[in-house]
């Protein structure tokens, strides 16, 4: 089956213009599934709580229906990532096919300043039915929490789609391991173009992928320019999970061995330490122990620093 990740430069507060964009390259680029960025719709750098307000929609309204539309004229499924107004806004991706949406996924692991305009997700991670197989869905900063990728695998998932607005430069090559480890495709759709709004500011880096479930890379796009990448599938080989005659790497699991808590039945981890960065700054600041990382980061507009979330180079 033919597949795509579809990598555009959305313009901010412009979903009708950014809709038709991503509509002209699907329609210059016959697939079966189709996998857009992350907020594709409405562009990513909010200033204020207002901005989100106004530019987030239902899932029955004009973006998604646009999509719908197109999903049921050519016969295709579409995921795209969009600003959710619910009971709550989300930041979230739908899957689309030829009948309608199935289903939606709201992003649970809120990157950075997300956390101020978006609430947490409170689906966990569906796998939905398409006429190929079995499609879940999780967005950019998920990747970076391996529960995600592993939570789809368990629920039979044989593709993630993974909408993404990706800043940093690591998660093209981590999406190698997540699919080696649990044996899935995964199509990456990230956007280009850098977005400066309201003191911050932004560089997408592209590099949207296919990867097959041995790790290779299929295909993937350079950090320039929009584009299509597109690749022909066989979803069985996400149906396998037995590396030898020994090792399975579902069934070979020993959950009872992975331990999450102390003696004292408390968890080890104590992330409640003011003053301390905790969880993901915790990790990155590791470059402090890696010049050229840093130096490389400081390069592209970022810098290490968590502790004031109003500096526009704050990761």
């Amino acid at each position: 089956m033919l597949v795509a990740a579809v990598q555009t430069r959305p313009r901010f507060g412009e979903p009708a213009s950014n809709v038709r964009q991503a509509i002209t390259m699907m329609e210059n680029a016959p697939a079966e599934i189709y996998v857009l960025p992350e907020l594709c719709t409405s562009g990513y750098v909010f200033a204020e709580q207002s901005e989100v307000e106004k530019l987030a929609e239902p899932i029955d309204g004009p973006s998604i229906k646009t999509f719908v539309e197109f999903a049921a004229r050519r016969g295709v499924y579409v995921v795209a990532g969009f600003a959710e107004r619910a009971e709550r806004i989300y930041n979230s991706s739908a899957l689309i096919g030829p009948e309608g949406v199935i289903g939606v996924y709201r992003k649970i692991h809120l990157f950075d300043r997300e956390n101020l305009f978006f609430a947490p997700g409170d689906k966990g991670f569906p796998v939905f039915e398409t006429r190929f197989g079995k499609v879940g869905m999780m967005i950019c900063f998920d990747w970076f929490f391996p529960e995600s990728a592993r939570s789809l695998a368990l629920g039979g998932a044989d593709i993630i789609a993974h909408p993404s607005n990706l800043v940093l430069p690591f998660c093209p090559d981590a999406m190698v391991t997540r699919c080696l480890e649990n044996r899935v495709f995964a199509i990456t759709a990230n956007r280009v173009g850098e977005e400066s709004r309201g003191g911050h500011t932004l560089s997408f880096i592209g590099q949207s992928e296919i990867v097959r479930p041995d790790g290779v890379i299929v295909k993937r796009l350079g950090g320039i320019d929009p584009g299509v990448a597109m690749a022909d599938i066989d979803l069985a080989r996400a149906r396998h999970k037995r590396l030898n005659a020994f090792n399975d790497l579902i069934a070979s699991r020993r959950l009872e061995q992975y331990r999450y808590d102390d003696e004292r039945g408390e968890t080890v981890y104590d992330n409640s330490i003011k003053g301390e960065p905790i969880g993901v700054p915790k990790i990155l600041n590791m470059w402090e122990m890696m010049p050229f990382w840093k130096a490389f980061l400081t390069e592209l507009g970022f810098s290490p620093v968590f502790s004031d979330p109003t500096n526009k180079k704050t990761i």
